[in-house]
């Protein structure tokens, strides 16, 4: 036998850090967005892994407007075309957000 259990309306979850992908953008949520605490980011990528990671800066990087940053140029030079919603891992050592693709 397989059971689920009820939670109540009361019991949330935490909330997870969420990115986004568009065909020309990405969108941090708000958990997201917090975590880095930074209004501007670096973006790489590991081909081996297909992993893109969201790292916060100070100086450099991309602008986030709000949660959101332009990304078609990124999407391109790595021939990247999935689209959807990721939920991405939080390294505080790093201030990154690892998302797995």
């Amino acid at each position: 036998m397989s059971f689920e259990v009820y939670r109540p309306r009361g019991e949330r979850a935490e909330k997870k850090p969420i990115v986004s992908l568009s065909k020309t953008s990405i969108v941090l949520n708000n958990v997201a967005r917090e975590k880095l605490g930074s209004s501007r980011v670096e973006l790489a990528y590991d081909k081996q892994s297909n992993v893109i990671r969201v790292k916060g800066v100070n100086e450099g990087g991309i602008e986030l407007k709000k949660t959101k940053m332009f990304g078609k140029g990124f999407f391109n030079q790595f021939a990247i075309a999935q689209k959807g919603k990721f939920e991405a891992e939080y390294n505080a050592e790093e201030n990154a957000l690892y998302v797995k693709l």
